[in-house]
């Protein structure tokens, strides 16, 4: 029991770290006695717990939507609302700054604010691990909690320089009179990646096997390692064109996919539904980790009851990410020989789709969803069978869900693995397999069905053969046929996870946010009005209702045409972003914290683009 609800009461550890308005001169963090603390295992598991909760998120608690799915990244391609949509940031803010160790995004670059409350906090961990609890400890608990020390480090570091680019790098505590230290100029980031290399590959060799039930062990290392060397080793290849450290840091990848993969801990045994709508994942062997949701415990969040068909869901998902679905026979709908595999209406998209488009979205449209196309994913099948009465029991309503949240499943190590494994190969490394897709891409399209989605007639997707990949119409010419559907395998898997904006940001592919360019962006699904939602032919929807032909033609509601609103559903009012251009791959730090550094005799860059 004490490790089944290891997350229902790390909310509760006491934060060791107090705010401050100056972004760099926190108070000291030796609140707990040196003298008597630091003395063994317990006391570095403390510790070490109170990580869990910037890092092992989940669906995050009550109200909060940092890095929570759904309610934290919405921000992409894949979702749109009505009128215009979202901007990037488009000017220098007056302040960026933060020392709260509250877990907090950027929504926009889904991603930490300029806060080094986080840095600084494992290099005590590591100071204090190295100089007092060292000569309590054994040569393999010193080297496994400094593992996990170096883990979060490197962790914070890539989550900084996924927004920001090159960052100061502290390699270790320091007392707040180190001026020089404290108020260091920015580190460029190919040197700050090689830190958390290190720091990832030192805890990769030296963090238990087992540690405990839903613990940080080494096999949910290699599983962070994954992602994030997945994430750097592609930047570096796509925004840099550094060969020599894309290799590195993406073989890395792959050394912690295939431990992960060849361990024989993990498999894909559930239908994807249950992965998220389960009051209880213990047991499944698709999570490396996952966060335990408990209301006797006062931990609950409201994930669940943004997916329980009554409450509102804006932004939603829009037809580009439908139509990335593939159909049941493996390919795009375009060559599909799928019977009515081109009618896109959601009741055949349901029958004709990958088995994750009906696993992810409810299967009529609904008007709480600005594209009516409304994600249900992250509650279990009886949670929107409740939302036509609106009595709506207090598990799927409010911010008091306890359905427990994935924090790393095992498809996506195999998906982070194999987009490694065929990047390497377009670099001179070995060809991917069909032995090496069989094992990820073949072994998740062959998950199991529940009786809810079989009822539906939802069909399992052919596996990939790497002899018939298809040759998507929709294809950028500039990538490869495999990686393109191994990238397709990953917007089917993580709608409304954490991955698309930071994929399509390491891919170099922020364009895809353009609706100007990808007009899909701004429509939902075919739809008949009259037969599948006629509560939208009122009154107050006419000139506002539009739909568009397949000819392109635009058909305006006027309270007459009833019969012609058969069409794509053109959402409310929308349109495109203000024209942005390639600065918005990295975040500007603020004018005050400039300012700062100058007011102390320092310099602080400005990020390249928003000088």
């Amino acid at each position: 029991m004490k490790n089944k609800i290891l997350f229902s009461i790390l909310f509760t550890i006491t934060i060791l770290i107090s705010g401050c308005s100056d972004v760099l001169e926190r108070p000291q963090l030796n609140d707990m006695n040196d003298d008597t603390f630091w003395r063994n295992e317990t006391d570095l598991r403390l510790f070490s717990n109170g990580f869990y909760i910037n890092y092992f998120v989940g669906y995050n608690n009550t109200w909060g939507v940092a890095y929570a799915p759904l309610r934290g990244y919405y921000f992409s391609d894949d979702f749109s609302n009505a009128n215009v949509q979202s901007n990037f940031e488009s000017s220098v803010p007056s302040s960026r700054g933060s020392t709260s160790e509250t877990p907090d995004m950027l929504t926009q670059y889904a991603g930490p604010n300029w806060n080094f409350a986080w840095v600084r906090k494992s290099n005590l961990f590591i100071n204090r691990i190295e100089n007092i609890a060292k000569a309590e400890l054994s040569d393999e608990a010193y080297n496994h909690w400094l593992g996990v020390a170096r883990f979060f480090k490197g962790f914070e570091y890539h989550r900084l320089v996924s927004v920001f680019g090159d960052v100061p790098y502290y390699e270790t505590s320091f007392e707040a009179t180190d001026l020089d230290q404290m108020y260091q100029d920015r580190t460029p980031r190919g040197e700050v990646m090689d830190h958390v290399y290190d720091d990832l590959l030192f805890a990769f060799n030296n963090v238990r096997l087992n540690d405990g039930a839903n613990v940080l062990n080494r096999y949910v290392v290699a599983g962070f390692i994954s992602r994030i060397m997945l994430f750097e080793g592609t930047w570096q290849k796509y925004h840099h064109n550094d060969q020599t450290r894309a290799k590195k840091y993406l073989e890395l990848a792959v050394a912690a996919g295939d431990f992960v993969i060849n361990s024989g801990n993990y498999d894909i045994t559930s239908d994807f539904r249950s992965l998220f709508g389960s009051q209880d994942l213990k047991g499944n062997k698709e999570m490396l980790m996952y966060r335990h949701y408990d209301a006797a415990q006062n931990v609950t969040h409201h994930v669940a009851s943004y997916s329980n068909g009554y409450e509102s869901q804006i932004p939603s998902a829009n037809l580009s990410l439908a139509k990335a679905f593939i159909c049941t026979d493996g390919r795009p709908y375009q060559l599909s020989s799928v019977e009515h595999a081109d009618s896109l209406n959601i009741r055949n998209m349901i029958r004709t789709r990958d088995p994750r488009f009906e696993a992810t979205f409810q299967d009529v449209p609904k008007v709480q969803s600005a594209t009516l196309l409304y994600a249900s994913k992250f509650i279990d099948r009886t949670g929107p069978t409740f939302w036509n009465s609106g009595n709506i029991p207090p598990i799927y309503s409010s911010n008091s869900n306890t359905n427990d949240a994935p924090v790393m499943r095992y498809s996506e190590v195999l998906l982070n693995w194999i987009e490694a494994k065929a990047e390497l190969a377009t670099m001179g490394g070995a060809a991917v397999t069909q032995t090496d897709i069989d094992k990820s891409v073949n072994k998740i399209r062959n998950r199991p069905l529940d009786a809810v989605a079989i009822s539906k007639g939802v069909q399992k997707t052919a596996p990939m053969s790497l002899a018939l990949l298809p040759d998507d119409p929709a294809r950028d010419p500039d990538v490869p046929a495999l990686i393109w559907e191994i990238r397709r395998e990953r917007r089917m898997e993580f709608v409304f996870e954490y991955s698309r904006l930071l994929d399509i940001k390491r891919w170099k592919k922020i364009r895809y946010m353009s609706a100007t360019e990808n007009p899909d962006n701004l429509l939902g699904l075919w739809i008949n009005v009259k037969e599948e939602i006629p509560s939208l032919l009122t009154s107050e929807k006419v000139n506002l209702l539009r739909v568009k032909k397949a000819d392109g033609t635009i058909v305006t509601y006027d309270g007459t045409n009833d019969e012609e609103m058969v069409g794509f559903y053109l959402i409310e009012k929308a349109a495109d972003r203000q024209a942005f251009d390639d600065r918005v791959y990295l975040a500007p730090v603020g004018k005050a914290q400039i300012d700062q550094y100058l007011d102390k005799g320092y310099t602080l860059t400005q990020t390249p683009g928003w000088n």
